[in-house]
């Protein structure tokens, strides 16, 4: 389970019979504090990677931008890869199952007052 900010556009492609796949980039962040003796230990963000299939990849298209919160659930997969050098290389990517949208909803800058 994460909780965090969408860092950049989502990626998305369709793939075999047009199935959605989305790629995130998302920021958690863990908040600083200070300890008893006054020592300060800074914020320290983490970035994950995730991918989102299907429906969920077409929401992220639609209505999923830079900077928006995510509730994300989901699974961690490792992957290794070569690189055009040749190298190793690996990844670690969450695939969600599920996803909630927490940032308020855009009005599109009209009141969500009811003038009479």
């Amino acid at each position: 389970m994460l909780i965090g900010n969408v860092g950049q556009e989502p990626e998305v492609r369709y793939v075999d019979q047009g199935v959605a796949v989305a790629r995130i980039r998302l920021a958690t962040t863990e908040r600083g504090y200070t300890l008893q003796n006054g020592t300060q230990v800074p914020d320290h963000t983490d970035w994950h990677n995730v991918i989102l299939w299907r429906r969920l990849a077409e929401i992220v298209e639609k209505y999923v931008h830079k900077g928006d919160k995510l509730y994300i659930e989901g699974r961690i997969r490792y992957t290794t890869y070569d690189d055009k050098q040749g190298q190793r290389r690996y990844a670690t990517e969450i695939w969600a199952d599920n996803m909630e949208m927490l940032s308020p909803k855009s009005d599109n800058g009209l009141s969500s007052t009811n003038p009479e």
